[in-house]
């Protein structure tokens, strides 16, 4: 196998919960050597079961460090000096009290590459807030666009936006890092998770800005063409998208529902978008006929998008997520969600390993790195400037 794209770069990770988190994870997958530094108590998200934690920390070596402590600065600083990216995600101005923040370590590093993700940025009036994802989702408009009708705004299911700005992060890095071998020079990237949330409205935002027009929440409807929704069948749901009238014609043609082809009020999609109640009404009652793998095969046949609506342990038990092998199995038996770009042709994203126990590498890694004697290391832990590695 070629070697990984990304070989030889190293990333200091001082990030914590899911969105820089997830960017360092991407990293690894592409084959950056990953430190996370993390408090002498670890990540916040170690005490929230052990499945969040794993899911944005594949790969990484873990070492803890006080950095209220100046001898902890100092470690990080001197990791540093010969790192090419820091991930981070403190509030506003906190790391600069540390001498942690970009001004500080691009100084002696001018080829450094420095992520920060926020909630709301380096900058505006909201600069100084919090903002986790619930928070996020709330503001910018994406839980007025999730859930029933009838019922009140919904957080999306899954950290949508922690996702979403952990990847801008990742492509923000990439793009600095194909700078840097023209320039010479590294560059702060200021990631914040509101920016990140107004982007993803995508066609919701644009029907904004184009007509004024502020869309609300649907269920699982989708707005801009009919019938796209779910359906209740004999055994369970499923659901389907019908995007064009040669579509609509042979979904009829598949459910025995030909005369819908003709009836003037689903002629084309802005009517059937007009009359989709009604439309709903006619296919509710023939969908109940059929379960929902015998209406999957009719649609195949008719080649028309339908699928059924599995829960998380069908959709990985799914024999596309069997071949795509989507879940990649651990040496020490774990379990992890793959990254997509392991279908990358010569050099794909492979995991480098388990998530790390707390403070697992921290004697290793200072030792080689830095080359702090066994001695020292042991004076740095009890004066509680590092910490001892975890104990199952």
């Amino acid at each position: 196998m070629a070697t990984s794209p990304l070989a030889g770069i190293r990333v200091i990770d001082l990030s914590r919960v899911m969105a820089a988190p997830y960017a360092g994870q991407m990293l690894s997958d592409l084959g950056a050597e990953v430190i996370k530094i993390e408090a002498i108590a670890g990540d916040d998200t170690r005490t929230w079961g052990t499945h969040y934690f794993r899911a944005a920390n594949r790969g990484k070596k873990s070492i803890t460090v006080n950095l209220k402590e100046p001898r902890g600065q100092d470690i990080v600083r001197r990791l540093v000096a010969d790192a090419d990216i820091v991930l981070e995600n403190f509030k506003v101005g906190d790391l600069a009290r540390y001498g942690l923040d970009y001004a500080s370590l691009s100084k002696d590093n001018p080829r450094l590459i420095y992520l920060s993700v926020t909630g709301y940025g380096q900058t505006g009036p909201r600069s100084v807030q919090p903002g986790y994802d619930t928070i996020i989702q709330g503001m910018t408009g994406i839980m007025t666009l999730c859930g029933e009708p009838d019922r009140p705004p919904a957080r999306a299911g899954l950290p949508i936006v922690d996702v979403m700005s952990g990847l801008v992060g990742t492509i923000g890095i990439l793009s600095a890092l194909h700078e840097r071998a023209t320039s010479g020079k590294g560059q702060e990237i200021d990631v914040s998770l509101f920016d990140v949330g107004i982007m993803m409205l995508v066609d919701a935002g644009q029907d904004y800005l184009d007509h004024d027009h502020v869309q609300s929440r649907l269920g699982g409807i989708n707005r801009n063409f009919a019938p796209a929704q779910p359906f209740h069948t004999t055994d369970g749901w499923v659901t389907l998208a019908v995007a064009t009238d040669e579509q609509f014609r042979r979904m009829c043609l598949a459910m025995d529902l030909e005369p819908l082809v003709q009836d003037p009020r689903f002629l084309d999609n802005s009517l059937r978008v007009a009359n989709r109640i009604a439309l709903a009404e006619f296919m509710a009652e023939r969908f109940a006929l059929k379960s929902s793998a015998q209406w999957e095969v009719l649609f195949q046949e008719h080649k028309v998008s339908l699928s059924p609506i599995h829960d998380i342990a069908e959709a990985v038990a799914d024999k596309q997520s069997v071949a795509r092998n989507l879940i990649w199995q651990m040496g020490d038996g774990l379990r992890s969600l793959a990254n997509p770009l392991q279908h990358m042709s010569r050099t794909p994203a492979r995991s480098a390993g388990s998530p790390p126990e707390l403070g697992q590498d921290t004697q290793a890694v200072l030792g080689d790195l830095l080359n702090i004697s066994a001695v020292e290391l042991a004076g740095l832990i009890a004066d509680g400037v590092i910490g001892a590695p975890s104990e199952k």
